[in-house]
């Protein structure tokens, strides 16, 4: 068994199908891979990869069984786990970006033309993204429609159960304290201890939790990042397949039949469910989602290169509190809320008019949750380059913004304790405080608290002109 992105023993198919075809006795492999083109894992990622794989191990091991660590080249390793066992045959569940899809295809052909018995399967989404057709034919690229048909086409599946046993034969293994996931010289991780428990249990737990309370109100309070728990927090437990969606929708859907939650919080937890399947398909047809704009004419777009303007806004220095509670909070606790994420990112694409690429970057090397599909088309959709994008000419006014979502106030006041003592009034626009008002919050704009890196109507203006030269552009190819 090849473990990837599904770190979990219960609701894994390829590992049931493993285990059915020998009795147990399977070699329960993770390779660290060294891809010449596949993209490395992010600090936040490996972070949690660390911590995932140990909850794996110690999972296999009360089994009864094993969990081998590799690195290197997967064709490679495989070729001699399966030399140094004699495993005649090797399950796996299916990845969807493309170097991962190129490699798995040239790794069993390989295999099968080695007399090695290979399979597949769906561990990853609730539908694959060739599944739902248009009807012409194509792939969705709106996704009303798309949610619309998963309702109405998907079934469920039965649920694979956690192995009984697991017998692994001893192999070499490498020490993951070797790998060096957990970062040092400085350990910049201590703030994520607090707010996550990788792994298959700390997943079932937070979904539990969620189904248990918070899901009945999930359609208003998932806007909300002063409420701690007005979203699931499972997306990290997703992105590295701890709990599966089937489990998330087949638990769920429990509690509907049952009566136990709200139906129109609980669709709508499910819709996000979807909006992340949604994301694959888009990957799957577009490879390179991560590095180039959905929408061609984003190439004619004229962004501006401002390393000090993108070094404000990574380190939460923009002077907009609600954009660096945001980014500090991501600095913090590799995550940062939804509805944030947006203001971000319409900030950075629109206000400074960088292009979304950095932003992705960024994310992608500092969120625990970072995955393929859902980084890039998200960051994509906010900039207006995606597919059923906001309209690039939506620009979110991070001060209205911070004020209708954050309604206590909190979650600014977390995130910029500096700013702690200002009266909500101003808590988003701090500049327009008078001086006294300042002095009694022991607020001194541009040291204590920076000046806004940009006045918002110019930011906004700026992006609105450098739409219509992108149009002009156009026209003019």
């Amino acid at each position: 068994m090849w473990f990837r992105r599904d770190l979990r023993l219960d609701d894994n198919p390829a590992l049931g199908a493993a285990v059915s075809a020998s009795g147990g006795n399977v070699v329960c492999l993770y390779v660290l891979e060294e891809m010449s083109d596949g993209r490395a894992l992010g600090g936040a990622s490996k972070w949690w990869l660390d911590k995932s794989l140990r909850s794996l191990q110690d999972g296999i091991e009360k089994l009864g069984g094993r969990l081998t660590l590799r690195t290197g080249d997967a064709k490679t390793v495989l070729d001699s786990v399966i030399a140094e066992t004699g495993a005649e045959a090797v399950f796996w569940n299916r990845r969807y970006e493309q170097p991962g899809r190129d490699i798995d295809t040239d790794i069993k052909a390989h295999l099968k033309a080695n007399d090695i018995h290979v399979e597949s399967f769906n561990g990853t989404v609730l539908t694959e993204p060739w599944t739902q057709k248009t009807g012409s034919g194509g792939y969705y690229k709106v996704y009303s429609p798309y949610w619309r048909a998963v309702q109405a086409n998907y079934e469920l599946p039965e649920p694979v159960p956690a192995p009984a046993r697991l017998s692994t034969p001893d192999v070499k293994t490498d020490d993951l304290q070797d790998w060096g996931l957990h970062p040092s010289r400085p350990d910049w991780s201590t703030g994520f201890d607090g707010s996550w428990v990788p792994g298959e249990a700390g997943a079932k737990e937070r979904l539990s939790k969620f189904l248990s309370k918070a899901v009945s109100d999930y359609k208003d309070d998932r806007n909300r990042p002063d409420l701690d728990d007005g979203t699931s927090g499972l997306s990290p437990h997703l992105a590295f397949g701890e709990i599966s969606p089937t489990q998330i929708w087949r638990t769920t859907k429990i509690k509907m039949d049952a009566g136990d939650v709200d139906q129109k919080g609980a669709y709508h937890f499910l819709s996000e469910v979807v909006w992340r399947d949604f994301a694959y398909v888009l990957l799957y047809h577009n490879p390179q989602l991560a590095t180039e704009n959905f929408k061609p004419d984003f190439d004619l777009m004229p962004w501006r290169d401002d390393e000090s303007n993108l070094h404000a806004w990574q380190k939460g220095l923009t002077g907009y509190p609600i954009v660096d509670a945001g980014m500090r909070q991501l600095w913090h606790t590799g995550w940062m809320h939804n509805r944030v994420r947006m203001i971000v990112a319409s900030f950075l694409t629109k206000h400074l008019l960088i292009h979304w690429r950095h932003g992705e970057d960024w994310f992608w090397d500092t969120l625990v949750d970072a995955d393929p599909a859902s980084n890039s088309a998200s960051w994509q959709w906010t900039a207006g380059s995606g597919a059923d994008a906001a309209p690039y000419f939506r620009v979110f006014n991070p001060i209205t913004q911070g004020e209708k979502f954050d309604e206590s106030g909190d979650y600014v006041r977390k995130w910029c304790p500096e700013l702690a003592r200002l009266p909500r009034k101003y808590l988003y626009q701090p500049w327009e405080a008078g001086p006294l008002i300042l002095h009694e919050a022991g607020i001194k704009l541009g040291e204590t608290y920076p000046e806004p890196i940009v006045d918002h109507k110019t930011g906004r203006q700026r992006a609105l002109d450098a739409y219509e030269t992108l149009k002009e552009r156009r026209d003019a190819a």
